[in-house]
């Protein structure tokens, strides 16, 4: 379900002109690359993740069925999927079929025979796509012929060997399997690190099997015509992503999980070695949870372009420009003790000049960071993106400090803007004006805020109570006077 960070992937590979010839899809990727398959565009990809209610991924079974018990076949059907969100993804299966140009392999896992096999495009049709993300437990399995056939994930979550096979020399691979050292209590959490095992396994052991192919090339054999190595390219998150319940609930939205594959990807993209990564299992290896803070925030207010000064800038007849970001506080400890206080943030821009939901490259959020006053603080929004063949920079400060009057309100709302041409905000400004969080949008703020990594309802409380009171106790340091710290 939470597979729109490939789109965001998608999305910035073809921005930085990469093409293929072969594109192969397993479990929760065989939606995208439907998606691509009928026709569809990156950028159309990412509007339609955006726009999909996501409750419409679960479907009841007929209520006999759950009267079986233990023997339930499933805990729901497929019936969501394929009379609502394949139509909104705009998946075609006639589409696919007729696409030609880049060929396409949809993994399934032929439970009968207990194999994988790969299904060219020209050849899936529903049911085979329906069983490509058919997990055991939440959804059944589908019949087809003499066959039952599944999701694959659980004997192979990205088919390398055959793009080898069709003469691949350089594999682009999405990988969205949570692998960290860190096992989590519980049966649902256990299931997934059933899932991490066999797929990262089976990935790994693709690996050697192609490290060692390398390596004869290397020696001097020609191997079905080959006369270079074969490079690898693996684009992930840091940290593992938010699980499906965690989407299914809205503690994380498809527009976030967009941003930060489309981060992800120009991060890499910046700093991809030419010869590639090495054929090992680090390559997949994620930073492991700690107990942190997420929330979504939303601004907006009046830009001029070929204004220098915010508050010039800020006039009413200018567009308004809208900043949607998610802050993400991935280890509370650690973002306490650093001065700058800083987090990630991923987001998004819609300026009328520009356009809509223009995904940011890159960004920079600081909470309460120092300035050359010590009755000062800055909270800091940064986001470079890109329009058109051009960069731009949009960086804002909220400046926190007690001036005569009752002002906490405005300071902590009022987001002082610049846009600089270039990557960062050393570039010309080429606009300015402000940004405001208004009273709607401190709500849903407050309701997107949750505590990441916990393990428990307590843990979760603690951290949110904790950051709380580190917010509360740098807004007293600024207004009335010092306040323990958190």
């Amino acid at each position: 379900m939470r597979v729109a960070y490939q789109a965001g992937v998608i999305r910035a590979l073809e921005e930085a002109g990469l093409s293929f010839f072969h594109a192969d899809g397993t479990s929760g990727g065989t939606i995208n690359l439907a998606m691509l398959f009928s026709g569809l565009t990156p950028d159309e990809m990412c509007h339609r993740w955006r726009t999909l209610n996501v409750h419409d991924f679960v479907s009841l079974l007929p209520l006999r069925e759950y009267l079986k018990g233990l023997a339930v076949p499933a805990m729901g059907d497929a019936d969501g999927i394929v009379n609502k969100v394949f139509p909104h993804l705009g998946i075609d299966v006639g589409r696919i079929n007729a696409a030609t140009g880049m060929s396409g392999t949809f993994n399934v896992c032929n439970f009968t025979r207990k194999t994988n096999e790969a299904i060219p495009n020209d050849r899936v049709d529903r049911d085979l796509l329906v069983a490509g993300i058919s997990l055991p437990l939440f959804m059944p399995a589908v019949k087809k012929g003499d066959a039952l056939y599944l999701d694959s994930v659980w004997i192979k979550d990205a088919n390398l060997l055959e793009a080898v096979a069709r003469g691949a020399d350089e594999l682009w691979v999405v990988w969205c399997i949570g692998n960290t050292p860190h096992y989590r209590g519980g049966p649902f959490y256990q299931y997934v690190h059933m899932i991490e095992l066999s797929a990262n396994g089976a990935l790994f052991e693709e690996f050697e099997r192609i490290r060692e192919l390398n390596q004869r090339i290397a020696a001097g054999e020609a191997i079905g015509g080959r006369t270079r190595p074969i490079t690898l390219h693996v684009i992930r998150p840091n940290y593992p992503l938010p699980l499906d319940p965690d989407y299914y609930l809205g503690r994380i939205d498809a527009a976030t999980l967009i941003e930060m594959g489309y981060q992800d990807a120009h991060a890499y993209l910046e700093q991809r070695a030419p010869g590639g990564l090495p054929f090992a299992p680090e390559v997949t290896a994620m930073t492991p949870s700690a107990i942190g803070i997420t929330f979504r925030e939303t601004m907006e207010g009046h830009v001029t372009l070929g204004a220098t000064d915010p508050k010039t800038g800020a006039a009413d007849s200018a567009p308004t420009l809208t900043m949607r970001a998610t802050i993400s506080i991935e280890d509370l400890d650690r973002f306490i003790k650093d001065p700058q206080h800083g987090g990630r943030i991923t987001g998004s821009i819609s300026y009328p000049p520009f356009g809509t939901d223009l995904p940011a490259r890159t960004g920079v959020f600081q909470l309460f960071s120092p300035a050359d006053s010590p009755r000062t603080r800055y909270m800091v929004y940064e986001l470079g993106f890109r329009h058109g063949e051009k960069d731009y920079y949009l960086a804002g400060k909220k400046v926190v400090r007690d001036d005569p009057g009752p002002d906490l309100w405005s300071d902590t709302t009022t987001l002082f803007t610049q846009l600089h041409e270039g990557t960062d905000a050393q570039g010309k400004v080429v606009g300015a004006g402000i940004l405001r969080l208004g009273v709607i949008e401190l709500g849903r703020l407050v309701s997107t805020m949750h505590a990441t990594g916990s393990e428990s309802i307590g843990e979760a409380a603690a951290a949110v109570a904790r950051f709380g009171k580190f917010f509360i106790g740098q807004l007293w340091d600024q207004y009335g006077g010092p306040a323990p710290s958190a």
